[in-house]
């Protein structure tokens, strides 16, 4: 449940940033008229991909149990780390310049008189966000699939996300209805933080895999603790979601996953250090200026 809320709490904050800059821009030019437009191009974007997720983890389980499955979810282990990093830390360099860029665009639009380009572009920005959310999701899925979850361990997950997206639209409302500031760039920071340790699991998740299937060598486990805390069971399950936690690791897979994380991480920290200018008009330093209700 906790990593489906943070992931779905992070991009749905996100998304809503997004959308909200895109309507802050239309207020202002007073081309109200097109708000439409965008929660087109929004909705669609969202449709589409939530039927990509499923028609996804059909097809997978069509294959239980078999090479196809080991494969693909090796491959989904490894696509969610590398795109979770990457939108961490392109989140971090980049936050500053969102707002300009996306107004910049809008404009481009705008001026082309194409209601289609602001759907367009609302559908592109909420479906990269969209395409990373469903990614990591269907990771975390087959990560505790592969432990042994039960159904109720699925509905969990799915409640984690839910309550994701709840208090993600919740914060959006009051940060752009009623005006109220919050230290968005320290939001990011953390959760980004806490996504990379999560990614760090799924690294050793595909290293398993790929051990399984003998493209990497399995070499020797370092300690056997299914008897004390086996990762099919709750807490175990719930330390192997958030830690990355394994009752029987290799060796392998333990230098795997502190690599990431040693790596990720200080590199993580060393972007979030770097000098920001122009921090007032960063989407991420607080409530966006123009947004409604400010």
């Amino acid at each position: 449940m906790i990593p489906t809320f943070v992931i779905f709490l992070r991009e749905g904050i996100e998304a809503s940033t997004i959308v909200a800059i895109l309507l802050a821009y239309l207020d202002r030019a007073g081309q109200r008229q097109h708000f439409k437009d965008v929660f087109t191009g929004v909705g669609a974007a969202l449709v589409l991909i939530a039927a990509g997720g499923v028609a996804a983890f059909e097809l997978v389980h069509r294959y239980s149990g078999s090479r196809v499955q080991t494969i693909f979810e090796a491959s989904t282990f490894v696509l969610a780390a590398i795109v979770l990093t990457y939108m961490t830390f392109w989140m971090q360099v980049h936050a500053r310049t969102i707002s300009s860029d996306l107004e910049r665009r809008s404009e481009r639009a705008m001026t082309g008189g194409a209601r289609v380009g602001l759907g367009l572009l609302a559908f592109q920005a909420v479906g990269r966000e969209g395409i990373e959310t469903a990614v990591f999701t269907l990771a975390i899925v087959f990560a505790s699939s592969s432990q042994g979850a039960t159904h109720t361990h699925s509905q969990w997950l799915l409640l984690g996300a839910a309550a994701g997206v709840a208090v993600a639209m919740a914060i959006a409302w009051w940060v752009y209805k009623l005006g109220h500031r919050i230290n968005l760039g320290r939001f990011f920071k953390v959760l980004g933080a806490v996504l990379m340790v999560f990614a760090a699991g799924l690294v050793a998740d595909a290293t398993e895999n790929l051990q399984q299937l003998g493209w990497l060598p399995q070499g020797h486990v370092l300690w056997n603790t299914s008897g004390f805390l086996s990762e099919s069971s709750s807490i175990g399950d719930l330390f192997h979601s958030l830690l990355g936690y394994a009752d029987h690791p290799t060796v392998l897979q333990v230098v795997a996953w502190a690599s990431y994380v040693l790596i990720a991480l200080a590199g993580f920290f060393y972007v979030s250090r770097r000098p920001r200018r122009a921090r007032a008009t960063s989407p991420t330093g607080g409530a966006l200026r123009g947004a409604p209700g400010n």
